[in-house]
């Protein structure tokens, strides 16, 4: 069984109102048992991961592998073991660091209770990113589950690489997906991500039939989808299959910040010569998505 599939021996968990506390067996889920999810970060206050403030839960695992992750601690399903060296002056401390954390539905419902009073106010919710969050299926379907139950606005953050299956099982408990669109074409995609896109475009046609509404995030990477050719494409894309739950546009350019977590976790970074695109560049594209009803946006 995987270790982020552990079960626990319990037949019910909290639901939050305000300032009281119930406990429904089972909620009619048909689950005996509950999992815990392997999560390596968790966001509070997060305004770049759907409307409102938001609590964004990061979690472990991710089937890409992309060039540009500036999560590379996600990528793996398992715990991992860092080693960190910090310095004071002449001094130097060493000390070993988990990555990734058991969460189980009743620790995730508590985190967004106490966040409850700015998720309310600014109609913001909870947000599940990663890493891939449907890698672990069981955990998330169930936290959704709990989250409506609790009134919370529920939004994922995905690669859209998934099963059909999947897909149907959790739209109803998802009120948004922040869905990627890195390239169309398919061999240069899995040349980038380590993936063919075929499902990814599957998934992202049946969503659009759905009522769960979605964000359209294009992540801009110089020499990979930037040409005027793609984005030609991938505008004509999207607007020829436009529909009216198509939120926004997120343009998001490439940046530097996650170069630190690739020498911190000892993995290779090639996207080192890489330059980042410049503000005249995301302005333009910006320009070019623009119009169609859907409002477009430099940045989550």
């Amino acid at each position: 069984m995987p270790y982020v599939l552990q079960l626990l021996k319990n037949s019910s968990y909290p639901v939050f109102r305000r300032n009281s506390f119930f406990l429904i067996n089972n909620l009619n889920f048909g689950r005996q048992f509950f999992m815990k999810g392997l999560i390596f970060n968790v966001k509070r206050y997060a305004i770049h991961d759907g409307p409102g403030i938001r609590v964004t839960f990061f979690m472990k695992g991710c089937p890409l592998s992309c060039r540009w992750c500036h999560n590379p601690e996600g990528i793996s399903p398992e715990p991992e073991k860092v080693r960190l060296t910090n310095r004071v002056g002449d001094l130097e401390f060493k000390k070993t660091e988990i990555v990734g954390r058991l969460y189980s539905v009743k620790d995730i419902l508590a985190i967004l209770e106490k966040e409850r009073v700015f998720i309310d106010k600014s109609k913001g919710g909870v947000t599940f990113s990663g890493g891939e969050p449907l890698m672990q299926f069981d955990f998330l379907l169930e936290t959704l589950k709990a989250c409506r139950v609790n009134g919370f606005h529920t939004a994922i953050d995905t690669s859209g690489q998934f099963s059909s299956e999947k897909l149907k099982k959790i739209v109803p408990y998802t009120d948004l997906f922040l869905f990627d669109l890195k390239h169309l074409d398919s061999k240069m995609h899995k040349e980038y991500t380590g993936i063919p896109n075929n499902t990814i475009l599957r998934n992202f046609m049946q969503i659009l039939k759905s009522r769960s509404e979605i964000m359209v995030r294009i992540p801009v990477i110089p020499g990979f989808n930037d040409s005027d050719e793609h984005i030609n494409r991938l505008r004509k894309f999207i607007f020829d299959n436009k529909t009216d739950n198509i939120r926004m546009i997120n343009l998001l350019p490439y940046h530097k910040i996650g170069a630190s977590k690739y020498k911190k976790f000892n993995k290779p970074n090639k996207m080192k010569a890489v330059i980042q695109p410049s503000p005249e560049k995301m302005k333009e594209l910006k320009e070019f998505f623009s119009g169609k009803g859907i409002r477009v946006k430099i940045g989550g």
